[in-house]
């Protein structure tokens, strides 16, 4: 990424970088669309400030462009969240600019002494809502713990109202485009990003939302993806995605190792389909992680489908459970479809799994072999049971 003056914001330049490549972030979570890295600079009257930084991998871009700008002297590098993807170059510009201060919260001040080894001296520590100025441009932070990490806060540049949100909003989406000009796909990569990263949080995004509220916002520049310069765009999909209303799915995360399961899966589907209800299967060998936690974010209802593997579920079935009791979506509705050759704990193994979801079990239909004519006609019922449940609650958006 070239260093680019941002629209609306004078002095304001992004000078992040782009990570085409990347196809992995913390050696779990899968990249299809690569991602950026997004830093800015400042440059007031009487003082220059960098919001954030890079990843270590990419300091010699984001360096490159604070040369392009002619930055001479940093004075504040703000750090609003101590991952190391945003704050892991801070060390190098420290080295660069040896009269910056790093302004940070007392908890982020300790994580980057803890694994950056930042100097202590180095630090300008700041509370809620306290500002600094830039002579003819006032920073406001604002903390805005567990959206992510405990000790992230937002940058408000009151002037230019702009707001950097450092992780919260953002995506992980490779692109030349420096504000989001393709909704579509931006919609689609921060859903990705809500559903992988965010939506453990959910509860306190709500009310980390609400403190931007009253803000008069006309850019949000985030540490991930486009920036956004038609806010509301990005802050409607949050609202509707931490709401508690949810769609009239079945997400369907399901593994079959000789055809049992699978048989039952493909009747589920059918009459789930038959009912005019939106199902979604996840073949979960073959299943790209990502758009299954992405389906989890407003579907009512989960159906795990999973043989018998000695005694318990098999380890995909296991892997999907782990994932769902981790993300907390706000599923509504759980069930298992599943078979056994000669016995075992299988649906037992899996409701152990995920206590984190607060949604009413409903009875699994597990079977032996292959399912008989019975078999299917409990499949029916489970079916019609998910099909009543999803008519009766409110919470269900019947249009979906």
């Amino acid at each position: 990424m070239t260093a680019r003056e941002i629209r609306l914001g004078s002095n304001v330049f992004a000078v992040g970088a782009i990570d085409w490549d990347r196809r992995l972030f913390d050696e779990l979570i899968p990249l299809p669309d690569g991602t950026t890295y997004n830093s800015y600079i400042i440059k007031g009257k009487d003082k220059t400030a960098l919001i954030d930084t890079v990843d270590p991998t990419k300091a010699k871009d984001l360096i490159g462009n604070l040369k392009a700008l002619k930055v001479d002297r940093i004075d504040y590098v703000i750090s609003d969240h101590a991952e190391q993807d945003h704050s892991g170059s801070i060390p190098r510009i420290l080295e660069l600019y040896p009269t910056a201060k790093v302004v940070t919260n007392q908890k982020c001040k300790e994580m980057l002494i803890e694994h950056l080894l930042v100097a202590e001296d180095r630090f300008i520590t700041v509370a809620d809502r306290e500002t600094i100025s830039l002579g003819d441009k006032k920073l406001e932070f604002i903390f805005a713990p567990w959206i992510h990490w405990p000790e992230t806060m937002f940058t408000y540049l009151r002037e230019d109202k702009v707001l950097f949100t450092c992780d919260f909003l953002g995506s992980h989406l490779a692109t030349s485009d420096l504000f989001a000009v393709d909704r579509r796909k931006v919609y689609g990569s921060a859903k990705r990003y809500y559903a992988e990263i965010m939506m453990p949080f959910r509860t306190n995004i709500k009310s980390n939302l609400e403190k931007i509220d009253g803000l008069k916002i006309e850019i949000i520049a985030t540490s991930h993806g486009p920036i956004y310069d038609n806010p509301s765009f990005m802050i409607g999909a949050y609202k509707e995605w931490i709401s508690d209303e949810v769609k009239n799915e079945v997400v369907i995360p399901y593994v079959s190792m000789h055809g049992s399961t699978r048989a039952m899966i493909d009747r589920f589907i059918d009459v789930l389909i038959g009912k005019g209800m939106s199902v979604k299967p996840f073949d979960l060998p073959r299943t790209d992680l990502g758009e299954l936690a992405m389906s989890l974010v407003d579907a009512a209802t989960i159906v795990i489908g999973t043989p018998t593997v000695l005694t318990g579920p098999h380890p995909a079935a296991v892997y999907a459970a782990f994932l769902a009791n981790a993300l907390r979506p706000k599923t509504r509705y759980v069930s298992i479809i599943g078979s056994f050759g000669w016995g075992g704990k299988m649906p037992e193994t899996i409701k152990g799994l995920i206590p984190n979801l607060k949604a009413e079990l409903i009875d699994p239909v597990i079977i032996k072999g292959y399912p008989k004519a019975g078999d299917l006609l409990k499949i029916d019922t489970l079916a019609e049971m998910i099909y009543n449940k999803h008519q009766a609650d409110p919470m269900v958006k019947k249009g979906a």
